[in-house]
């Protein structure tokens, strides 16, 4: 799945508050053994570099806000008024 072309059509000013979102998505979530190490690692680099709410950091937290926690991923983004961008990610995690 191309996490970056979501990214893209998220507006600017949403990036904070998504990107705090994802953060509590990932560090609450009960499914932490799905969190691949590599991305792990880029989210901590991110993290030390404070460049989470870069493209590349809500790339990074998109990617596993959707591995951990699919479900309230989906819904802050109905919760944002980007159900279309819901919808798109829902359809490719469905192909």
């Amino acid at each position: 799945m191309d996490y970056r072309k979501f990214v893209d059509l998220i507006p600017v000013p949403k990036w904070e508050t998504l990107s705090d979102k994802f953060i509590d998505f990932i560090l609450t979530s009960k499914n932490d053994e799905k969190m691949p190490s590599q991305l792990a690692n880029a989210i901590l680099y991110c993290w030390q570099q404070d460049t989470l709410k870069s493209e590349y950091g809500l790339t990074a937290l998109l990617e596993g806000a959707l591995l951990l926690e699919p479900e309230k991923t989906l819904n802050a983004f109905q919760e944002l008024q980007m159900a279309n961008i819901a919808e798109q990610i829902k359809e490719s995690m469905q192909s």
